[in-house]
C-alpha cells in the first residue's frame, strides 16, 4: 500500500523528469532557503516555476502533484481555486487567460530519504508540503475564491468554499442570546483573515469566541463537521491524525467566533481556535463575494515538528 509520501515522491520525480534544464533551475530549491517560509495569497510573481510556462503534459503532472497532497475532496478544492481564478481573470479582461499563474518549487531531493518538500503558491492558493521519515504535512494551507459565487457562464453558481461558509453560518445563527454574547465577537467583520500570511500563526490575534463545552450537542456536531471540513482537505491518514490530536488535547478546548452579520450576502468572518490548530475564514471584499480560508497547524506548519524530530534523531545517532 502506497503512502502519502510515496505518492508525493512519485509525482514530484515525474514532474522533475519532464522539465528542461532551465525549468529545473527555476523549480529546484532547498528547505533551508531563506524564502521557504515567505508566502502570500495576493496576486503577483513568486519564486519558482510558473505553471503558465508548462506544456500541457507538464501541467497535468503538476496537477497530479497538487492532488497528491490532498484527499479527493481536498484535491477538487485546490484545483477549484485554480479554475475560479481563471474565471476571475476572464471577467476582468474579457478573454480567457493564457495560463495559470501559480508558482511551484521542489525543495530538497525527493529521491533520497532526507526531508524534502514542495509548494505551490499563487493568487488564492498556497499549499506547503514537507515530507520526512516521520510523516507528511501540508500546512499552511490557504484557499480563496474570487468570486465566491461565480456569477455567470458555464460555472454560474459555483461555490468552492460553500460548505465552509454554510456550516459556520448555521452554527452562528443557531446560537441563543447567551451564546451569541460570547460567540459573536463583533458586529462588523474584519476585512481579511487576521493571521494574514504570517510565517508563524499567532492564535492571540483571534477573538476568543465561545468554547465547544458551552454548545448544545447538535451545535457541537456542527462545529466538529466544520473543523473536519478543513482537516479533510488532507489525505485521510493525516486528517485523522490531526483529529486524534484534537481529541487528545480535549475537543472542548475548541473555540468558535463569528464577526459581522449572519444574513446571506453580508460581509462576515469566523475563526476556530484549538490547542493544535487554528482556522480562519472571511468573505467581506467585493460586496461579500470574495472569500479567504486558511488552516494553520501550530506545531506542523512548514513541517516544523517533523524536521525537528528528524534532526534530533540524526544528532543522537552521530
Amino acid at each position: 500500500m502506497t503512502t502519502v509520501a510515496d505518492d508525493a515522491r512519485r509525482c514530484a520525480l515525474a514532474l522533475l523528469s519532464s522539465l528542461d534544464e532551465h525549468q529545473r533551475r527555476l523549480v529546484r530549491g532547498d528547505l533551508a532557503d531563506s524564502d521557504f517560509r515567505q508566502w502570500t495569497y495576493l496576486p503577483g510573481d513568486r519564486p519558482g516555476l510558473s505553471m503558465e510556462h508548462l506544456t500541457d503534459a507538464q501541467h497535468a503532472l503538476a496537477v497530479e502533484l497538487l492532488r497528491s497532497a490532498h484527499s479527493s475532496e481536498g484535491g477538487d478544492l485546490a484545483v477549484g481555486a485554480v479554475e475560479v481564478e481563471r474565471v476571475r481573470r476572464e471577467l476582468a479582461t474579457g478573454s480567457p487567460p493564457d495560463g495559470d499563474r501559480y508558482w511551484m518549487r521542489v525543495l530538497g531531493n525527493p529521491s533520497d530519504e532526507l526531508p524534502w518538500g514542495w509548494r505551490i503558491n499563487g493568487h488564492h492558493l498556497a499549499v506547503h508540503v514537507v515530507v520526512a521519515p516521520g510523516g507528511t504535512t501540508i500546512t499552511p494551507h490557504f484557499v480563496g475564491s474570487e468570486p465566491a459565487v461565480v456569477p455567470s457562464g458555464p460555472h454560474a453558481g459555483r461555490r468552492i468554499l460553500g460548505p465552509e461558509e454554510d456550516l459556520a453560518r448555521e452554527l452562528a445563527t443557531g446560537l441563543d442570546p447567551h451564546q451569541r454574547a460570547v460567540g459573536i465577537s463583533a458586529d462588523v467583520a474584519p476585512d481579511d483573515i487576521l493571521t494574514r500570511a504570517d510565517p508563524v500563526a499567532d492564535p492571540s490575534l483571534l477573538p476568543e469566541g465561545i468554547g465547544r463545552d458551552l454548545l448544545r450537542p447538535a451545535q457541537q456536531r456542527l462545529l466538529d463537521q466544520l473543523v473536519q471540513r478543513y482537516l479533510n482537505r488532507a489525505p485521510a491518514s493525516y486528517a485523522q491524525a490531526c483529529w486524534r490530536q484534537a481529541e487528545a488535547a480535549g475537543l472542548d478546548q475548541i473555540r468558535f467566533a463569528w464577526a459581522g452579520p449572519t444574513a446571506l450576502g453580508e460581509g462576515h468572518y469566523y475563526c476556530i481556535r484549538a490547542p493544535e490548530f487554528l482556522i480562519e475564514y472571511d468573505n467581506t471584499q467585493d460586496d461579500a463575494n470574495h472569500a479567504h480560508s486558511v488552516w494553520r497547524h501550530l506545531r506542523h506548519d512548514w513541517g516544523a515538528d517533523l524536521l525537528r524530530d528528524h534532526y534530533a534523531r540524526r544528532h543522537q545517532a552521530m
